[in-house]
């Protein structure tokens, strides 16, 4: 397998990808992802370079955004001095699913954090999908807090406000072929 930048051609690709992915989240009984994502954000992350795309030949495994930027209101200002990169949208395709890929490629994320100079590799979680917040945990992250307050709607409850780090380190063992520095470089 091997991981790619995302191009402005993979936006229908990821939009399907979600899809799938809320449909699988809505089947264990969470509303996580229950809405639409808006088409020109994700199209605004691929084009800053942020989503990485995992293909297993011709098809997508799976997906993950990282960013040098957080969510406004779930970080302190004194964490956010701390150099650190953002995982969001990490989804692995049912097609794929039980092989721990989303575990391998939270290694390939801390590594490119590591190597990219950031000491954690953050994220939030929704706060009432306590099944993927166990999964975070099983693959090292640890739990800083949960902000329930200041939600996008009128200030209102956060719907994703668990918050989880894990210092980045060095990981050449996520058996991906990394095709990320090469586009990059072009």
């Amino acid at each position: 397998m091997r991981i790619e930048l995302a191009t402005p051609a993979d936006l229908s690709t990821l939009l399907a990808f979600r899809e799938e992915a809320a449909a699988w989240i809505s089947r264990t009984g969470s509303d996580q992802w229950s809405r639409p994502y808006p088409p020109e954000r994700l199209l605004a992350t691929i084009e800053n370079h942020m989503v990485f795309m995992v293909r297993d030949g011709d098809a997508t495994a799976a997906t993950i955004t990282l960013s040098p930027e957080a969510e406004e209101g779930l970080w302190t200002p004194d964490e956010l001095r701390e150099p650190s990169i953002f995982v969001t949208k990490l989804t692995t395709a049912r097609t794929h699913a039980g092989a721990d890929l989303g575990g391998r490629l939270l290694d390939w994320a801390g590594d490119r954090a590591f190597r990219q100079g950031a000491h954690w590799l953050r994220l939030d979680a929704w706060t009432t999908n306590e099944p993927l917040q166990r999964y975070y945990l099983r693959h090292g992250f640890q739990h800083v807090r949960t902000v329930l307050e200041g939600g996008a709607v009128n200030g209102g409850p956060r719907v994703s406000g668990w918050l989880a780090q894990r210092r980045t380190e060095p990981t050449r063992d996520h058996g991906f072929e990394d095709r990320t520095e090469q586009a990059h470089s072009r």
